[in-house]
């Protein structure tokens, strides 16, 4: 097993820990792996290689510094380049969030919010694969069963990685995904509808008749309805995909039922929301929809781990 690092800097405020976790989503997800201290995934060169990234951070928030390491059976700068360019992405190391910081300051809702999770960084799937694949799997369910049954996906079709620590497994390429049995995808719970979705979506990319990285070029009402013509892709699907693949922050998911639900706690609100709701109650922060998301998200994350510690601790 060869070794290479390298050393990247964000554009601070950072923090890795804020912001893996946003990628993260649950404690259980094996493709984003986090110890507390070391963010962990495997990637897969263009040539079928996979091979396994760590970062850590050291610095402060305001002075991040990124320590990288890669480790596959053979390495050379393709890994360090494919590595790089992952982790701009993934992590949002280049992104400025100036502007929505001052709004905040000056914001008695936003404020709190802003401070408590500074130096998180809007997160984005490293594929527009991924993306799909991420959000046909939560459909009409809880985030943690998405995550789960993801989980069974990515290590029974993810490229298998060993290393003196275990055995870990990237996330399904198109490839791997396009001729998947459908009884196998029930097995792991997906939906027939859903497994029909994902491996229909599969065969496109391998075909040639799809090319999803031509949608970044569309403005977001031409990109819903470009979307939204592929079976298993309805609204909310699209927008989810425009925020957590395109790295749209201004679109806010307006049928995320969970992101509704967090923002109607947030506000105080009596009533639930719905799409309409949601957009009328974001104006005043309507440049920043997505990074409302995902501060709620945050939100979300953090008091569902304290009240797993308060339970631990009684």
């Amino acid at each position: 097993m060869e070794e290479r690092s390298l050393t990247l800097t964000p554009v601070p405020p950072f923090r890795l820990d804020h912001t893996v976790w946003a990628l993260r989503r649950r404690p259980d997800n094996i493709v984003d792996r986090w110890d507390g201290e070391t963010y962990r995934r495997v990637l897969v060169d263009d040539e079928g290689r996979p091979f396994e990234i760590s970062v850590r951070q050291s610095g402060s928030m305001q002075a991040p510094q990124l320590y990288v390491s890669i480790q596959a059976e053979k390495t050379n700068q393709d890994f360090e380049r494919q590595a790089t360019m992952t982790l701009e992405r993934v992590l949002g190391l280049n992104l400025r969030l100036d502007d929505f910081y001052r709004l905040a300051v000056q914001d008695e809702n936003l404020k709190l919010l802003a401070e408590k999770f500074q130096g998180f960084k809007p997160t984005r799937y490293p594929t527009y694969f991924e993306t799909l694949v991420n959000a046909i799997a939560c459909q009409q369910l809880t985030l943690t069963m998405g995550i789960r049954i993801l989980n069974e996906l990515v290590k029974a079709y993810g490229l298998e990685f060993r290393n003196d620590s275990g055995v870990y497994y990237a996330f399904p390429r198109p490839q791997d995904l396009a001729s998947a049995d459908i009884e196998d995808l029930r097995r792991m719970k997906f939906s027939y509808q859903n497994a029909r979705y994902i491996t229909g979506i599969a065969q496109l990319i391998v075909d040639g008749a799809l090319d999803l990285e031509a949608i970044e070029l569309l403005d977001d009402q031409d990109a819903i309805d470009r979307l939204c013509e592929l079976k298993g892709v309805g609204r909310w699907t699209a927008e989810y995909y425009l925020l957590r693949g395109l790295g749209r922050t201004h679109i806010f998911p307006g049928d995320d039922v969970g992101g509704r639900n967090h923002l109607q706690r947030w506000l105080g609100l009596p009533d639930k929301l719905d799409h309409a709701g949601v957009n009328q109650v974001l104006l005043p922060w309507q440049d920043y929809g997505g990074l409302v998301y995902f501060h709620l998200l945050m939100k979300g994350i953090d008091e569902k781990s304290m009240r797993v510690i308060s339970k631990e601790s009684l």
